[in-house]
């Protein structure tokens, strides 16, 4: 007679959806100090969980801490433009690299395929290649590609609900645990 195993259950760096549900909220909320607060619960994660970590969240993080850096008003402009521009680098070449390797096909292209502005890829090119653009360009890029993040990615997890108290937090958390997993693939 065979026993029914337990499904096996993902590790994760969150305590659980309360916490994954707080950094969200905290990384959006525009309150450069909770967002600070947010950035410093990522790294805990970042550092329990290394590799493992969703490209999502890594570069949500990254783009959001710009962003209090710009405002907290200690970096010139030209560090705020090189800031801005290595999360927006890293940003377009993480969400496309296995399907550019894969496949071949122009960053353009899988740019479009996924609902990301060209003019995105653009300014990354120019990052890469070109004269750096003015900060305001990197400011709107950070915005657009947060914002994109923010659809694609955390309101996914979230269920597209922030208001709504869970009846079953389990079966949610078991939720975002696979969702995780996904992190690194599926929300390419």
């Amino acid at each position: 007679v065979r026993r029914r195993l337990k499904p096996l259950r993902t590790v994760v760096a969150w305590r659980g959806r309360a916490e994954w549900d707080q950094v969200m909220v905290g990384l959006y909320c525009g309150d450069s100090r909770l967002q600070q607060d947010a950035l410093d619960r990522v790294s805990a994660w970042k550092s329990r969980y290394g590799p493992k970590m969703p490209l999502a969240v890594d570069c949500t993080a990254e783009l959001i801490r710009c962003k209090v850096l710009d405002s907290s008003g200690r970096l010139k402009s030209h560090e705020l433009i090189l800031s801005y521009g290595l999360a927006l680098v890293r940003f377009v070449n993480l969400i496309t690299e296995r399907k550019q390797k894969m496949s071949g096909i122009p960053l353009r292209q899988l740019a479009r395929e996924v609902d990301i502005p060209i003019w995105v890829v653009d300014l990354r090119h120019e990052l890469t290649h070109g004269k750096l653009p003015r900060l305001a360009l990197c400011r709107k890029g950070c915005d657009v590609v947060l914002d994109w993040l923010r659809k694609t990615y955390w309101n996914r997890q979230l269920g597209n609900n922030l208001c709504e108290e869970s009846e079953n937090e389990e079966e949610e958390q078991e939720e975002v645990e696979a969702n995780a997993e996904l992190g690194n693939d599926g929300w390419e």
